[in-house]
């Protein structure tokens, strides 16, 4: 584990190597992001993205996602994995918003994972983005990141999330979820991280880190 001490500075350089986080996701409201983020299972944002860039400007409330049916919907999402059980997801979560919620997406954890295909991941996700809640959404990349690094281990995303909590210095919680996010993404990667550009290289205690950054030290002279 990373010391006590250590905690703040290693958010820190987490937070200045991506001063202005946001999410990959394209979204104008909280209805649009929650359909989105339930589509970025086992996705890619790139490619939510690209089937979104062509749905919600035919439909983006969950009256007319409704309205469009499984059917209706499915063109519009079948580039995207699981797209059939996510189609039914989104036309039943939309239903619900609809009929019980004025259209609105619910600004409440339980409510939030009380819809079809929304599980803890989605609605810490909305919840903190859309929100501002200093929620934790533990995905691929922030597992990874905590257990390399020794951050905040667990041998689940719960248990990973729940670390989190007790470990992140609190002036860094509203924006850590994407501040480790970012940082598996596009430095610390699940198959050749970069450690010689690692902003927390200081503090991991990740077992790869010798040997990748021996790889990239000049030899010496001799």
């Amino acid at each position: 584990m990373i010391k006590k001490a250590d905690r703040e500075p290693f958010m820190a350089a987490l937070a200045a190597a991506h001063p202005n986080p946001k999410s990959d996701l394209n979204w104008s409201t909280p209805y649009e992001l929650l359909v989105a983020v339930v589509l970025s299972a086992q996705a890619t944002d790139k490619g939510v993205n690209v089937a979104t860039a062509k749905l919600f400007p035919v439909a983006n409330t969950a009256e007319a996602v409704a309205a469009l049916g499984v059917e209706g919907l499915t063109p519009y999402i079948q580039t995207i994995g699981l797209y059939r059980n996510k189609a039914k997801n989104v036309i039943k979560l939309s239903e619900i918003l609809r009929d019980n919620y004025d259209g609105e997406v619910p600004d409440d954890f339980d409510k939030l994972i009380a819809l079809p295909g929304v599980g803890r991941k989605t609605a810490n996700v909305v919840l903190n983005v859309a929100f501002g809640h200093p929620t934790i959404a533990v995905d691929t990349h922030i597992f990874r990141v905590c257990n390399r690094t020794g951050f905040a281990k667990g041998n689940t995303p719960d248990e990973v999330e729940d670390k989190l909590y007790k470990v992140v210095p609190p002036a860094y919680l509203q924006h850590a979820h994407h501040w480790i996010l970012l940082h598996g993404r596009y430095c610390c990667k699940a198959r050749s991280p970069e450690c010689e550009r690692c902003p927390v290289v200081q503090w991991c205690n990740a077992p790869e880190k010798k040997k990748r950054l021996a790889d990239f030290m000049p030899p010496k002279n001799k």
